[in-house]
C-alpha cells in the first residue's frame, strides 16, 4: 500500500486539532521518537501528534485516514518489540498527555 507524505496542509489540520504546541516536524524533535528500546532500530515519523483527549484522537483519525497516513501509537516508548516505531514513516500519535491524574 502506498501512504501519502505529511504536507504543510495536512500538518496544519493536525495543529488545528490539537494545538500548535502538540504538533511538531522538527527533525530534532523526531529524533525521540524513531526509537524505542528495541536494539538498533530507527524509523523517524514524519510528524509527532500529542492528543490531549479521546475526541482529538478521533479527530486525527479521521484526517489519517482521509489523506491515508500511517498511524503508530506509542506510550513512553520502553518496549522491546518495536511496537511504537513508525516503520512506513507518517504519523507517531503520542499518548504522553494522557498521563494526567484526575
Amino acid at each position: 500500500m502506498k501512504f501519502s507524505i505529511i504536507t504543510l496542509e495536512i500538518k496544519q489540520e493536525l495543529i488545528n486539532v490539537v494545538g500548535d504546541n502538540y504538533c511538531f516536524t522538527e527533525k530534532p524533535r523526531l529524533e525521540d521518537y524513531c526509537h524505542d528500546e528495541t536494539e538498533d532500530l530507527n524509523f523517524p515519523p514524519e510528524v509527532v501528534v500529542k492528543p490531549a483527549n479521546t475526541n482529538q484522537v478521533c479527530d486525527i483519525m479521521k484526517l489519517a485516514s482521509k489523506y491515508n497516513i500511517p498511524v503508530t501509537p506509542c506510550g513512553a516508548r520502553t518496549g522491546l518489540s518495536g511496537g511504537a516505531l513508525c516503520v512506513h514513516g507518517g504519523m507517531s500519535l503520542s499518548m504522553e498527555r494522557f498521563n494526567r491524574n484526575h
